[in-house]
């Protein structure tokens, strides 16, 4: 596991954003575990969290013209993140989206230039792909191209079909579904941690059976 990746992990377990217990996820799946990156908001090093991002951006060669962050989360992740590479003097196109769409003022659901180019979705966790999917539609609406998908977590579970959710968006969009840390590195990072023995055995059984 890399430098970052173990960071990342770390972060998310010091703030409370990586739980564990019982939990009942948006697709109905009882999960032994929860990702809450609003947590991230007050008690992480925000810093250190972009350069997560940002690592894992330059290690995983991903290529893009501007950066969009979907509602609620990735309109912090990719502020923070756009700030990172600001930092460096490389500056990208920022835009998020609204839940509802506004019918006054600036009006639209895009707050932001409209997405352009070669765009890198940043989110916070792939579960069964749907925020992702309905993401890379709308972007597509607008002429731009999905180029890339960057979370922070993907639980590898199976999507609509028997495949992984990152597998399922990478046929259907011809896009790069990428995360700082998956199911799999999770399990290995906590396994060597006294602390986390009475979790690993739920998260293998979840992993059987919804892990793809």
């Amino acid at each position: 596991m890399k430098d970052y990746q173990k960071l990342f992990l770390n972060l998310a377990i010091e703030s409370n954003t990586l739980q564990f217990g019982s939990f009942t996820l948006k697709s109905g799946r009882k999960s032994p575990y929860f990702f809450n990156a609003a947590n991230m908001l007050s008690n992480c090093n925000l810093f250190e969290l972009a350069n997560c991002y940002k690592s894992a951006i330059e290690d995983k060669e991903l290529e893009f013209d501007s950066i969009y962050g979907p509602a609620y989360k990735g309109i912090f992740l990719g502020s923070i993140v756009a700030a990172a590479f600001g930092k460096d003097g490389k500056e990208y196109p920022l835009s998020f989206n609204r839940k509802e769409e506004k019918d006054h003022g600036e009006g639209g659901n895009i707050i932001g230039p409209s997405p352009s180019g070669n765009v890198l979705i940043i989110d916070d966790v792939l579960s069964a792909g749907t925020a992702g999917r309905e993401s890379i539609e709308m972007i597509l609406k607008l002429s731009a191209n999905p180029s890339a998908l960057l979370v922070g977590l993907d639980r590898q579970e199976i999507g609509i079909s028997e495949i992984s959710s990152s597998k399922e968006l990478e046929k259907d969009f011809n896009i790069k579904v990428e995360s700082i840390v998956n199911l799999d590195s999770l399990v290995d990072f906590v396994k060597d941690d006294q602390k986390f023995d009475e979790h690993i055995e739920d998260l293998n059984k979840y992993r059987e059976e919804w892990g793809a």
